[in-house]
C-alpha cells in the first residue's frame, strides 16, 4: 500500500501506520513501547510525535519512509 503523506495530517498518519499493522491501540502501544494513552494522544492530534521516534516506529512496524520533490 502507498498513500502521500503530505494529504494527511500527523495524526491521520499515525492512525494509518496502526491500521496497516493491523492491531488495536493497545497492541500498537506495547509493540512500540508506548502506552496506550499516548497512541490514543498522537492519533487524536493532543500530543506530536517526534521525528525521530516517528523514524523509529517506521521501522518496528516495517514502514517504508521516502521523500520524493515534486517536479
Amino acid at each position: 500500500m502507498k498513500f502521500t503523506a503530505n494529504d494527511y495530517e500527523p495524526k491521520e498518519i499515525i492512525k494509518i501506520i496502526r491500521e496497516w499493522s493491523d492491531e488495536t491501540q493497545e497492541q500498537f502501544a506495547k509493540h512500540i513501547n508506548r502506552s496506550k494513552d499516548t497512541v490514543q494522544s498522537y492519533e487524536l492530534g493532543r500530543a506530536k510525535i517526534s521525528l525521530d521516534k516517528f523514524l523509529e516506529l517506521a521501522k518496528k512496524q516495517h514502514i517504508k519512509i521516502t521523500i520524493e520533490k515534486d517536479k
